[in-house]
């Protein structure tokens, strides 16, 4: 699904815990299935937010490495 919409969150420049609590705050008000795409440059980031996303239920899509960091694509849970 190449065009379905997004949220993007740029958390790039925030250190742990903070992506995780400001995604999980973020998704919130997000729609159930809704996708949200965050950037991180925070390097505990590829053990933080799939481990979030497993606790709270939601599904990663993908981690990509960018440069200085990673983004995630995440859906939420329905």
């Amino acid at each position: 699904m190449p065009h379905e919409q997004k949220t993007i969150y740029d958390l790039r420049g925030l250190k742990c815990p903070l992506p995780v609590l400001k995604t999980r705050k973020r998704m919130e008000s997000l729609a159930p299935g809704a996708l949200i795409e965050i950037e991180t440059t925070d390097p505990l980031a590829v053990i933080d937010i799939p481990h979030f996303c497993n606790e709270d239920g939601h599904r990663l899509e993908e981690a990509t490495p960018v440069a200085g960091g990673h983004r995630f694509l995440i859906r939420k849970k329905a």
